[in-house]
């Protein structure tokens, strides 16, 4: 009867709308510089998205709560210098009824004070907290994917950077962290998992207004030799929530830069971004596997 198919239309609404609203994404690196815009974006769609921050501690819960504007958020301890037995429990209890989950951790480089009275020279570096590269985007990073596969999510974000082609890239020389090599690792091991993904490579990371700028997509470095080779943390942020919302995203791994502000034209529609991207990333270039 029309009665009967108008209340199944009905039911059919409500239950797409419980499906939107049903969204959970957790947000690991919750509380880092690029992480912490991730959550933000979210908290500012509260009918398609909930989110968990994953932070370390805390006192990065407590840090987060300032970047957000104080906003209530969940959050998750998921600590990747964790032992195994232990991240993988973080994991399991974060990943509870998570739809997505978008990986912004990442090891972090600090420079190690010259001694009193030292010569003049080049600053040496070691890993923030002991959490080298392989432990943190290889070992930390595929922790992450097999608990998104064993929760069920259904759509994984993973946030790299720009140079991965190249074994000899400075930033690999860090610390003797190769930490380019083991990003790429993980990439792959993403692509492999069968899991839908969307990897976004970052050129450098500015803090700058979002927002504001036309962004550039491509893929195998070749914006790494290009005029322009750096990309607002806000925008980069963007695009790892526009990764859920565009169908086009899925399965596909970006390069992504900008153009100066008043230069270009702002980029404002995402799938056009996306569309207009006729190539795909070629992982035998420098495979990690």
């Amino acid at each position: 009867s029309a009665l009967f198919g108008s209340h199944s239309s009905c039911i059919n609404s409500i239950a797409a709308m419980a499906l939107i609203q049903s969204r959970k994404v957790l947000v690991t690196g919750g509380a880092g510089r690029t992480g912490a815009l991730v959550v933000k974006k979210l908290l500012a769609r509260p009918k398609e998205f909930s989110v968990v921050a994953g932070v370390r501690s805390q006192e990065s819960a407590a840090k987060l709560t300032a970047t957000v504007d104080n906003e209530p958020v969940q959050t998750a301890i998921v600590d990747i210098s964790s032992s195994e037995s232990e991240l993988h429990s973080e994991l399991a209890s974060a990943l509870n009824g998570c739809a997505a989950l978008i990986i912004v951790t990442s090891a972090v480089p600090e420079v190690i004070p010259q001694a009193a009275g030292a010569a003049p020279g080049p600053p040496s570096f070691k890993w923030k907290g002991d959490q080298a590269p392989e432990k943190v985007d290889w070992l930390g990073c595929k922790a992450q994917i097999d608990a998104a596969k064993a929760a069920g999510v259904q759509h994984v974000v993973l946030v790299g950077s720009m140079g991965g082609t190249n074994p000899d890239h400075s930033l690999n020389k860090i610390a003797g962290g190769n930490i380019l090599q083991f990003k790429r690792k993980a990439e792959q091991y993403l692509v492999k998992s069968g899991l839908t993904y969307t990897i976004i490579h970052p050129g450098g990371l500015i803090d700058q207004p979002g927002g504001e700028r036309q962004l550039l997509v491509g893929v195998d470095d070749v914006l790494v030799n290009g005029e322009f080779r750096t990309v607002p943390r806000n925008d980069v942020a963007e695009v790892c929530v526009q990764s859920l919302l565009e169908p086009g995203f899925a399965n596909r791994a970006i390069d992504l830069s900008s153009m100066p502000p008043g230069s270009g034209v702002v980029t404002t529609d995402f799938a056009a971004l996306i569309a207009g991207m006729d190539k795909t990333y070629d992982w035998s270039i420098n495979s990690q596997w």
